[in-house]
């Protein structure tokens, strides 16, 4: 047999392929004309070294932030794993958005009228972070779009860093390791369960469960986050109940 010769697309079909393809060339210009601010994530403060490569002193940022790159390598990994496992489970296989998070988050609302749980994934958090909007609908679909954008130029490992670099901790503290040296005096390099947990809490409401002004409020959510790490496996109730017994 001869080589098959394709069937003619039909003028509906040529309509079709038509309209996808500027669409498609739409969206590039838009994407490329429109980009998502990822400069902010390079503002950090400077830091000052010793010859030895010790810290001797920081500066803010221009806006007054303590806000200190994120390193992964720095940063304890069984946090990082811990943090994915919590605020986004399928952060590495999601396209910068979860249709199963957000449906569930959208069906929740839905039925109580509330927001009850969060559909935002990390790199949706991202966005929010590099460009703050009020908490509307549109602003979710603006995050959604900012999302697709990020993670169309960044790698997995990319967004987390510049995440843990951008999410606030109370007062002017931004970033794990400006938040770390706050709070317990160290970078984050090695953490125990009820320090990661009190990390993991505080960008949620970093005003509220601020633990130098409201340490009441800071340990029931850590605790609630233990209790967190409990139902996903990755502690024992007993070594939860022994974070819950720290100060």
């Amino acid at each position: 047999r001869g080589p098959r010769t394709p069937l003619p697309l039909s003028d509906g079909g040529k309509r079709w392929a038509g309209a996808l393809l500027a669409c498609m060339v739409t969206l590039f210009a838009l994407d490329q004309i429109f980009p998502p601010p990822l400069s902010r994530v390079r503002d950090v403060s400077p830091v000052v070294l010793d010859h030895n490569g010790e810290w001797l002193m920081a500066f803010t940022t221009r806006q007054g932030t303590w806000r200190l790159e994120a390193r992964l390598d720095e940063i304890d990994p069984e946090f990082q794993r811990r943090l994915v496992a919590i605020e986004d489970a399928r952060f590495w296989w999601h396209p910068g958005v979860d249709p199963i998070a957000l449906t569930r988050a959208t069906l929740s609302y839905a039925r109580s009228g509330v927001v009850t749980q969060g559909g935002s994934t990390i790199t949706m958090q991202l966005a929010r972070l590099l460009e703050p909007r009020p908490r509307t609908i549109q602003s979710k679909l603006i995050e959604i779009i900012r999302a697709l954008q990020l993670e169309a130029r960044l790698s997995k490992r990319e967004i987390l860093a510049a995440y843990l670099t951008m999410a606030p901790y109370g007062g002017n503290l931004e970033g794990v390791r400006a938040a770390s040296r706050a709070y317990f005096q160290r970078d984050p390099q090695w953490l125990d369960d009820a320090e990661m947990a009190l990390l993991i809490a505080l960008p949620q409401a970093p005003e509220a469960r601020r633990p130098d002004r409201h340490p009441e409020a800071a340990r029931a959510a850590r605790d609630r986050v233990l209790e967190l790490f409990v139902a996903a496996n990755l502690i024992s109730e007993r070594r939860a109940e022994e974070g819950r017994q720290i100060a």
